[in-house]
């Protein structure tokens, strides 16, 4: 495994953890380079059904680290390469057909806000601080990064929060729809949380979740994607399953991984 990153397996949980608490768990040009193959390693292991997404320590993560900046990101050659490894983090993550959940304590800044919007559900801890500060080192946010920004706080907040680089609290993140509730017992109400995606139907959660994607990145009409991920549901285990237990009124035995 990566050095600053540990992926941990809880029966039905994948655990992604960001692990340089010293450093407020700012993540190197290694991490970001990681990502993507733990991500595609989650999402081809049956065993498992959510990705959670933390911080070790007091912090979720202070953003990328800037030390390695004059080195890795000196000429516009280094700047194109460090930001590939970027995207392709936040693409692994962002395109997760399996449930992905930021659980936030502490500072959740640059970076790791990116981390953090990159996945399907955010909670945090009620101390928790979050910002997105490209305008304080002279960077242009990534143009994916800053659509699915957009797209969960509009363009007005969007634009509050990138242009001014200011910091805010949990429960304005939570106002504007940065953050998806906020949780005084965070692992706990997290964990509960999780529970419950791992005990619903995964073809209805996965293919679900694929499309609420396809609709954010802008389709406006079911391709032939959405058509089979809808009729493979209507031919498959879960649905004959799903439809005897509520006429038989017990819960469901869900079987699809």
């Amino acid at each position: 495994m990566t050095d600053g990153i540990d992926l941990t397996r809880d029966g039905d949980l994948a655990r992604l953890t960001l692990t340089r608490p010293a450093k407020m768990n700012a993540i190197t040009h290694e991490m970001w380079s990681a990502i993507p193959e733990i991500v595609a390693g989650v999402e081809a292991d049956p065993a498992v059904t959510v990705l959670v997404l933390s911080g070790e320590g007091e912090h979720f993560s202070a953003g990328a680290d800037i030390g390695e900046f004059r080195d890795l990101r000196s000429t516009p050659e280094g700047v194109a390469a460090y930001d590939k490894a970027v995207d392709a983090a936040v693409d692994a993550l962002a395109g997760m057909a399996k449930p992905s959940i930021a659980m936030i304590r502490g500072n959740c800044i640059g970076g790791g806000c990116q981390l953090s919007v990159a996945c399907d559900l955010r909670f945090a801890a009620p101390g928790s601080r979050f910002g997105i500060t490209p305008a304080k080192l002279g960077i242009v946010y990534h143009f994916e990064s800053t659509r699915l920004l957009t797209e969960l706080v509009g363009p007005a907040q969007a634009r509050y929060l990138l242009l001014s680089g200011n910091l805010v609290d949990a429960t304005r993140a939570r106002e504007i729809g940065l953050v998806t509730d906020v949780f005084d017992d965070l692992e706990r109400q997290t964990g509960e949380f999780a529970a419950t995606l791992c005990s619903r139907s995964q073809t209805s959660v996965r293919g679900m979740n694929r499309i609420i994607g396809k609709i954010a990145a802008g389709l406006t009409e079911p391709d032939d994607e959405v058509h089979a991920l809808r009729d493979e549901a209507a031919r498959g285990a879960d649905y004959a399953e799903g439809v005897a237990a509520f006429l038989e009124r017990r819960a469901p035995n869900f079987t699809h991984r």
